[in-house]
């Protein structure tokens, strides 16, 4: 979408294709971001899920290894989506944000292209995960398979906003060590990891990773109606929190 700044009378656009082919090269180019959302992710999928008698213990109507395929492929997503975003860390460091200001491009186009290819690499992350999964021995409802798949992939846009978010609060050199600590452990209170109960149970629905985590694995878990209005919630407030955050943030920083 293109429209006219009334002040300057300069064409201001939107997301535009040849910016995003841009920025896809950018990711690819990054080994170690490829590494850690395409390969952990179904390494420890392998190392927890095929534990003895998880192939035969149900958890609602799929089995204990079909539900950690599921968190695996959350955490996959995570990792890619907050990778990809984070990057931005490293441009604002080389000035290429600031750069990015003299050019007709919005603040939210801005995010919203780096969100896009993030998301792609998300997508790379939980296809890889699903299908060691589906070559070792995970059992979902045959819908399951794609909602789940889809909820873990879409849901992961609000780690996209999050990486954005961390890659302009934190310098570079500080952002890439702090992140793989930061979502391991957000992962555990979560409950990616393994199932919370009591009060961890409660105070894990406050965590961003425990709406998306809910929302994934609800197809064959069958959780509450409350349970999903609290995820719901969860994943919509932190978006907004992370996609605003990031916004102000960009502003401020190209501002200098």
């Amino acid at each position: 979408m293109t429209v006219l700044d009334a002040r300057t009378g300069l064409r201001r656009s939107g997301i535009r294709p040849a910016f995003v082919a841009l920025e896809m090269r950018r990711m690819l180019r990054n080994k170690r971001a490829l590494i850690f959302s395409l390969i952990m992710p179904p390494v420890f999928f392998v190392a927890f899920g095929l534990q003895s008698g998880y192939k035969t213990q149900m958890i609602g109507s799929g089995n204990t290894t079909g539900y950690v395929m599921v968190s695996m492929a959350v955490y996959g997503a995570m990792l890619a989506t907050t990778s990809g975003g984070a990057m931005v860390a490293v441009e604002r460091a080389q000035g290429w944000s600031r750069q990015l200001r003299l050019t007709p491009l919005p603040p939210l186009a801005y995010i919203a292209t780096k969100i896009i290819v993030a998301m792609t690499l998300g997508l790379a992350s939980v296809a890889v995960v699903f299908t060691v999964g589906a070559i070792f021995g995970a059992q979902l409802p045959a819908s399951a398979w794609l909602v789940c798949f889809l909820i873990a992939w879409l849901g992961s846009a609000v780690f996209a906003a999050f990486g954005l978010f961390i890659g302009y609060l934190l310098p570079s050199e500080n952002v890439m060590q702090l992140l793989g600590v930061l979502l391991a452990l957000l992962a555990f209170a979560g409950g990616l990891f393994m199932p919370l109960h009591g009060w961890f149970d409660t105070v894990s629905k406050v965590f961003p990773t425990n709406g998306i985590a809910v929302l994934a694995r609800a197809p064959f878990t069958d959780p509450s109606g409350a349970a999903l209005v609290l995820a719901v919630a969860n994943v919509l407030v932190w978006a907004t929190v992370f996609t605003l955050g990031s916004a102000f943030l960009f502003r401020r920083d190209t501002a200098r």
